[in-house]
């Protein structure tokens, strides 16, 4: 039975078993897939045992995707833009790195959620391999304009010099949460790790503009949705829709075979919402 793993610190919280399981049986595939918890400063050993064991990819959950970047012996076109990987693939002697992260959210975003992009103002929160894993995406997507701030200023405005030259049409400016006074958006999307640590980032009520979308990339109801909610914001969702759509492509890379990802959220959404 071919052998898959999420790798990460932490990965006691994550559904991908789950997403990968239902998968698996919905297009008849044989595999197993578990979660690794890799210590922080035992990634590469842990990647390097789970190889000799017999595995056959990975997922690559934080803190690890700008260390799977260097990790990997070939990369695909958008993971080397990306600067992050969230897929390992071992072929041979080679570990091949891609980042399916950008093309689940905007999947997510405009086919589960009818949230179009196009034409819209976008704010990205966070710098880090998150945010680096979706900038060349939504690019794609064209938004008018595409503003990333971070806690520290110096780390965004990093990303804008490396992925500037990518922006096409799309006006793409970098700054820090103190200087969002005045700002208005139309979708803000959360790629900072706050919600996993339970922590609210400094904000400005005002960043939402009238009908605003905001998007968590972590999945539960999270402090970011909360602030969002009382902040009068009124379409909203967590990432668990862009964890779907960004395993159902490494899915697709490992298996050739793309699952229909609709049905498997739906059935995470139902059991959520049975949980209470």
């Amino acid at each position: 039975m071919d052998r898959y793993a999420l790798i990460g610190h932490p990965v006691e919280h994550s559904k991908s078993p789950l997403i990968h399981a239902a998968f698996a049986r919905q297009t008849r595939q044989k595999l197993s897939y578990r979660a690794l918890l890799a210590p922080l400063d035992g990634f590469s050993d842990t990647v390097q045992m789970f190889r000799k064991e017999g595995g056959h990819g990975a997922n690559i959950t934080v803190p690890f995707k700008i260390e799977a970047c260097s990790l990997a012996t070939r990369l695909t076109e958008r993971a080397r833009l990306a600067g992050a990987v969230n897929t390992l693939t071992f072929v041979n002697d080679a570990v091949v790195g891609d980042n399916t992260d950008g093309i689940g959210l905007v999947r997510d975003l405009i086919v589960n959620l009818a949230c179009p992009l196009a034409g819209r103002h976008v704010l990205l929160l966070g710098a880090g391999g998150a945010a680096r894993g979706v900038l060349f995406p939504l690019f794609q997507t064209k938004p008018v304009s595409l503003t990333v701030v971070n806690r520290t200023v110096e780390r965004a405005q990093e990303l804008r010099a490396a992925f500037a030259p990518y922006a096409g049409q799309t006006a793409f400016t970098a700054g820090g949460f103190q200087d969002l006074d005045g700002w208005e958006f139309d979708v803000v999307i959360n790629a900072t790790s706050a919600s996993l640590e339970n922590e609210t980032l400094p904000l400005p009520n005002s960043i939402f503009a009238p009908n605003a979308f905001a998007y968590d990339m972590m999945y539960g109801d999270t402090p970011f949705l909360a602030w969002a909610r009382s902040a009068g914001v009124t379409q909203l969702s967590d990432g668990l829709g862009m964890l779907v759509e960004q395993a159902a492509e490494s899915f697709a890379l490992w298996r050739g075979v793309r699952p229909k990802s609709a049905r498997v959220l739906r059935e995470l959404r139902e059991k959520s919402a049975s949980n209470g």
